[in-house]
């Protein structure tokens, strides 16, 4: 009995371990971990936006050279000179206007009372006094012009630096002629003329002090 209550032991002990066996056979295995999600990819880079150099936007102006000469102290100085020039010249070619005139109309007038060599050595010396004049006019002409693009390049010698100076103080990277490039559009306010002529005009001011 005791042998069979043992073995009946051992039975059911060896049953509870098989059942236990079976059980933990049977038990369903932990669920895996989900696969973890892919990793997004980097949005892209845009790339960067072009950018102007700093302070180029718009800094660009003209200057009237003409106006300048027109209106500035320095360009009304070299006209002047230029026009006492022409005063005096004028004067001379006057005076031998008149002496040709004079000739010419005593030639007319007393050549039928004069000989006939009178009268020639008359119209040889009209003639070379008009030659005369003629060559001094065409000489007066070229030495005005010569006097005038003198006194231009002085004015524009001067206006360089003062348009050089007033285009680093304003911050302008380009200046440019208005006449001379083709500006097919100029806004009032690109304008530096003015300007110029007042730096120029101050420039001349403080140099004629120095004297």
């Amino acid at each position: 009995m005791r042998a069979w209550r043992t073995a009946g032991i051992a039975t059911v002990a060896a049953v509870a371990l098989g059942a236990s066996g079976v059980a933990r056979a049977q038990a369903p295995a932990p669920p895996a971990p989900a696969p973890a999600a892919p990793a997004a990819p980097p949005a892209p880079v845009a790339p960067p936006a072009p950018t102007s150099a700093p302070g180029l936007i718009g800094k660009v102006a003209f200057v009237d050279i003409q106006r300048v000469i027109a209106r500035s102290a320095g360009g009304a100085a070299a006209r002047e000179q230029v026009e006492r020039e022409k005063s005096t010249m004028q004067k001379e070619m006057e005076g031998k206007r008149v002496e040709l005139e004079k000739l010419r109309e005593e030639i007319e007038k007393k050549g039928s009372l004069m000989t006939a060599d009178a009268r020639r050595e008359k119209q040889e010396a009209f003639d070379r006094k008009r030659r005369d004049a003629a060559r001094l006019a065409d000489d007066y002409q070229k030495e005005l012009e010569k006097k005038e693009q003198a006194l231009l390049q002085k004015v524009l010698q001067d206006l360089s630096s003062v348009i050089e100076r007033v285009g680093k103080e304003r911050g302008y990277y380009l200046i440019v002629e208005k006449r001379g490039a083709v500006v097919l559009y100029a806004a009032a306010e690109a304008d530096l003329t003015d300007e110029v002529i007042r730096a120029y005009d101050q420039q001349a001011g403080n140099n004629k002090g120095k004297k």
